[in-house]
């Protein structure tokens, strides 16, 4: 392993890495563990044909990170971490999640995994066959299914909230809304916003993604090329991360980002200050794609009530108003806000259990 690694880890304050191989399964997987202070590290798995080797350890602790202040953030008893899969998702297979379930149950609890980018209920499925620590299960199994629902459904109460902040209302009728993926979390939010009278365009690279969502739903197709030419209110990305980079931040032309992709900004701290200066709202990524979390992390603590999960997950609408106003008043980004918040919690809890 190279020092670039160590370096990073250092960086991000991550706890452990496992490297999964095994030439049987085609498997390759990477589990990164940021922090277990608050109890295991709860994160989904996400299978991807990543360029490089390099990317994906870039990506798992990002990931990892993140979910760490996701957690934190939403009143979870829970730590962060995340996986990946390298390779082609049209590959799995039973032996692939059976051998993948093996490794997660080697770290007997330390990581419980889910569903995450490319990966469904049926993978947790056979993951479960290994190992309890797993999350997510179809309903048949007694487990909560597809979080995506919960995921899309609080990135919409978290939307509401930014309209609530911006226009002084969160009445999104009429407002232009360009949800950018419509995977599950996507299609799921798309319903949602065409309920409230929303104008939503979409974007896409998957043609069978586009068509269900175009055959099911009034909506408008734009280019993935031309989607930052509309004028927007608000932008929903909801696919892989760092739309908000260089390039696009010179074409944003919307007064909010609202969205459930992980890792939104390229670079927190440069285009988080760039937001504010364009005047343009942000609502961190972790805090408003949490439903997913707190519905799994409901169905992992063996007492899942759905109607007591959908209310959790309402709460995002007043801790992204809190976030907005401890932004105001530091003189901070919204970014910046919410892993102040995230990280007291982490390091107030820390303290209690030093002193035991």
């Amino acid at each position: 392993m190279s020092n670039t690694v160590f370096q990073l880890m250092q960086e991000l304050e991550h706890e452990q890495i496992v490297i999964c191989n095994d030439p049987h399964s085609k498997l390759k997987a990477i589990i990164a563990i940021h922090n277990t202070t608050l109890g295991p590290a709860l994160g989904g798995t996400r299978m991807w044909n990543y360029v490089s080797d390099d990317d994906a350890m870039i990506d798992a602790l990002r990931l990892s990170r993140g979910m760490t202040y996701k957690a934190a953030i939403s009143g979870l008893n829970l730590g962060g971490g995340k996986a990946v899969i390298i390779g082609d998702p049209s590959l799995k297979s039973e032996a692939l999640w059976r051998r993948y379930g093996k490794f997660v149950n080697s770290l007997n609890g330390k990581y419980i995994t889910a569903e995450d980018v490319n990966t469904s209920a049926s993978d947790m499925e056979y993951i479960h066959l290994e190992t309890k620590h797993v999350t997510g299960i179809p309903e048949y199994m007694g487990g909560s299914g597809d979080p995506s629902p919960f995921t899309a459904y609080g990135v919409f109460v978290g939307m509401k909230a930014c309209a609530k902040k911006h226009y002084g209302t969160d009445d999104l009728q009429g407002k232009r809304v360009l949800v950018q993926g419509v995977g599950h979390v996507g299609q799921y939010l798309v319903g949602h916003l065409v309920e409230a009278g929303a104008q939503v365009y979409i974007t896409d690279i998957n043609e069978t993604r586009i068509k269900e969502t175009t055959d099911k739903f009034k909506v408008e197709f734009i280019a993935p090329e031309r989607m930052l030419d509309v004028d927007l209110d608000i932008y929903a990305p909801c696919a892989l991360g760092a739309t908000i980079n260089d390039d696009s931040m010179q074409k944003l032309r919307c007064p909010i980002i609202a969205g459930a992709a992980n890792n939104q900004l390229a670079i927190e701290k440069v285009h988080g200050a760039q937001l504010i200066e364009k005047g343009i709202l942000y609502a961190p990524d972790f805090l408003i794609n949490a439903g997913g979390l707190v519905n799994v992390a409901a169905e992992a603590g063996g007492a899942y009530n759905r109607e007591k999960v959908t209310k959790d997950v309402e709460k995002i609408y007043d801790r992204i108003l809190d976030i907005f106003a401890l932004s105001e008043n530091e003189k901070i980004t919204t970014q910046e806000a919410a892993i102040r918040i995230a990280q007291k919690r982490i390091d107030d809890v820390a303290h209690v259990k030093s002193r035991l």
